[in-house]
Order: C-alpha cells, then structure tokens, then sequence
C-alpha cells in the first residue's frame, strides 16, 4: 500500500511517523504527493496534486482517499487499530468525510507548515517512494 501524504504538513507528517512506527509487517510505501512518485499517482486518479486536499490511499489499483483512506491504514496495522476502524466505520461516510475535509482544509492553520518537505528518520528512508 502506498500512502501519498502532503510532505508540508505537520498533521501528516505525525500521521506518517505513526504508520511506519506500528507497520510491522512493512505493508506501507510512503510518496510526498511534491514527490514525482506522489504527483503521478495523483494524476493516475486524475486529481490536482496542487491542490492536495485528501492523503491517499492506494492498494493496487485501488484508491482510498478521505476518511476511508484512515479506515484502510488502520485495518493494515492491526489490532487495536483494526477494532477502531470497524467502529468509525459505523459512523455515515458522509459524516467522516465530512469532518476529515474540513480539518484538510484547514491543517495548516491548526497545525502549522514545515518550511521544507518531511523526511522519515533514516531507519524509514527506504520506505519513501
């Protein structure tokens, strides 16, 4: 699976370390959607890698994107995360995304923005696409 993650952001960067943190069977490839690898994957699903407002999610030819891209990594990490996607996915898609767009519209005000894009500490480099 590969996570295409905006690599200006705080938020995702967190989100990020997280998954390689816990991804113990190394399912996830990471690409910084400024990244040719990301920018490409954005334009295979014919979105604006400009205007990156969802992570996305892809497994395949696949692609989750908005909450169900959360609900797809965290059902790839296991348990606990596992059981905590099967209870969100209780809750209406629409509300998810819903809640999920707005804090990606407005991440940068809540979180900040690095100065340059994210890197992965170096024991992760070869994960990033």
């Amino acid at each position: 699976m590969i996570v295409v993650f905006d690599a200006l952001c705080p938020l995702c960067s967190r989100n990020d370390r997280f998954i390689l943190e816990r991804d113990r069977a190394r399912h996830f490839r990471l690409a910084s959607v400024q990244s040719e690898a990301g920018r490409a994957l954005y334009r295979r699903f014919a979105l604006d890698a400009d205007d990156p407002e969802t992570m996305l999610v892809v497994d395949g030819d696949r692609l989750h994107r908005d909450s169900d891209a959360v609900l797809a990594i965290a059902r790839a990490l296991g348990a606990p995360w596992r059981a905590a996607a099967a209870a969100l996915r209780l809750v209406p898609r629409r509300l998810r995304d819903a809640a999920y767009r707005w804090v990606a519209r407005n991440r940068f005000r809540l979180f900040g923005r690095h100065d340059t894009c994210w890197l992965p500490p170096p024991g992760y480099r070869d994960r990033l696409l």
